[in-house]
């Protein structure tokens, strides 16, 4: 049983959620069945204990029902009961985090019901809750839209032909929402067509943007943002969209949830980072100071953990800006966030590669024998910085040797992709190559030049190989 559905979810629950669930099952409002609060608590005694047999179903069973022969029927109906109670927790969950919804709720609740008396308190109540919402998504509007609506429904009767009523709000609301999740998906669809992943056919396309430039004065938030994003995609040559971007997201990106500020952030750094791509240098410094508003605003961590991917995309981006001290406070500031799995080795590598850009080459190597090597994105990325520092060290020896054992590791593990084998492989041809001319021997240097170019297989760091050349020049 310890690794059948019910348990792995119960597994993904931190301490706070098992203990939230507990008081939620023992509640007689949404659970009246004492037996399944006794068959939850020995489970959750299973989850908390070394101990796997615990969690074997004949071990549960007998818990359970002391004098019963184990039953697999019943005791399945048991397992798919607690599934529905857990469904129904997190469901309510999110229920109890969202007040709007709440409010929203309330309103078509007195109508429905008819108490006139909680008509008034009710709109009181969602206005106060409206004023302390600290979003403006587009989620807010739908909220709005709901609490409006909803309103209407109850109250219509009561005015006069001649009074005025709440259309205005209803219409205002729903455009917003609509508008600003239409963008939200034609961004996203523009996204995967970019990558090469899937194209799709949204319909009203032209006609949101038409809708959006005629309200341009007159944007939410989320409509700017989403607006600005489309046009860095349909308009990529055009700068000026970028910075327009880059201006409203420092402006609203704390209107949105944690996770589609994430997403907004992410965004425009994937613009930069295509801008840095075609040879932009301009953008590098930009994709810092991106990366720093993301980290002030704190949206880039995610229950208060920060990707390794953006981890180490900070530190290159913030040491080729020469930001080497701040580098350095960031990896220590920001290590504890880190996946613990990963953590000891990204430090480690990054704390080498500020090293390698300090020109401390010693150091370098003293750090990167640390590294665990069963890791392959780590163990490959430690053995290209130990080229370039060998080479940069003047190392020769050691640097053929390198190659060499580089070269044998990547025959031996079966496990590296054969994309990632072969741009290593180009790596130490050309490295090899690299180490052989003579400075100021332009044919030689000419000739790498064109071979590089002309590898179609991808070469790792080939931005290094090709500065070391230029180096020769003369």
């Amino acid at each position: 049983m310890h690794n059948n559905k019910l348990i792995t979810i119960l597994k993904h629950f931190n301490k706070s959620d098992l203990n939230q669930f507990h008081k939620y099952i023992v509640s007689p409002y949404f659970n009246k069945s004492k037996q399944l609060i006794k068959f939850y608590e020995i489970i959750l005694k299973g989850i908390n204990s070394p101990k796997i047999s615990l969690l074997e179903k004949e071990n549960v069973w007998k818990k359970l029902f002391t004098e019963q022969k184990y039953n697999d029927v019943r005791f399945r109906k048991l397992n798919s009961d607690l599934l529905k109670m857990i469904e129904g927790f997190l469901s309510q969950q999110i229920f109890d985090e969202n007040n709007l919804q709440k409010v929203a709720n309330l309103i078509e609740s007195v109508g429905i019901k008819g108490i006139e008396k909680l008509y008034s308190s009710a709109m009181r109540i969602a206005t106060n809750e409206t004023e302390k919402y600290p979003y403006e998504d587009a989620d807010f509007h739908l909220k709005q839209y709901q609490i409006q609506k909803n309103y209407y429904e109850i109250i219509q009767h009561e005015f006069k032909h001649s009074e005025r009523q709440n259309l205005e709000e209803i219409d205002k609301n729903l455009d917003n929402f609509y508008l600003a999740e239409k963008l939200r998906y034609m961004c996203a669809a523009l996204s995967q067509k970019q990558r090469g992943a899937h194209k799709y056919d949204l319909s009203f396309e032209s006609e949101v943007i038409n809708l959006i430039k005629a309200k341009k004065s007159n944007l939410t938030p989320a409509e700017a943002i989403y607006y600005q994003i489309y046009l860095t995609y349909v308009e990529e040559e055009n700068v000026d969209h970028y910075y327009q971007l880059k201006s409203i997201l420092k402006k609203y990106s704390l209107k949105f949830h944690s996770i589609e500020g994430k997403t907004l952030y992410d965004s425009t750094i994937n613009y930069c980072v295509k801008k840095l791509n075609k040879g932009n240098s301009n953008f590098l410094l930009e994709t810092f100071d991106i990366y720093e508003d993301y980290l002030k605003k704190g949206l880039i961590y995610i229950d208060d953990e920060l990707d390794p991917f953006h981890f180490k995309n900070i530190v290159v981006i913030a040491l080729r800006v020469g930001k080497y001290d701040w580098t350095e406070n960031f990896i220590h500031t920001n290590k504890q966030r880190l996946p613990k799995a990963s953590r000891e080795n990204a430090v480690t590598f990054n704390l080498a590669r500020l090293h390698y850009y300090k020109k401390d080459y010693e150091k370098v190597i003293s750090l990167l024998q640390e590294v665990e090597y069963e890791d392959i994105v780590y163990s490959l990325s430690s053995k290209s910085l130990l080229i370039a520092t060998y080479y940069e060290n003047n190392e020769i020896e050691a640097l053929y040797s390198l190659l060499e054992s580089f070269r044998v590791y990547l025959n031996r593990r079966k496990d590296i992709p054969d994309i990632w084998k072969r741009s290593r492989r180009n790596l130490i041809k050309f490295t090899k190559k690299l180490i052989r001319i003579v400075p100021g021997d332009n044919k030689a240097i000419e000739k790498i030049k064109e071979e590089i170019e002309n590898t179609a297989d991808g070469i790792a760091d080939v931005k290094w190989l090709k500065e070391k050349i230029s180096e020769l020049e003369k």
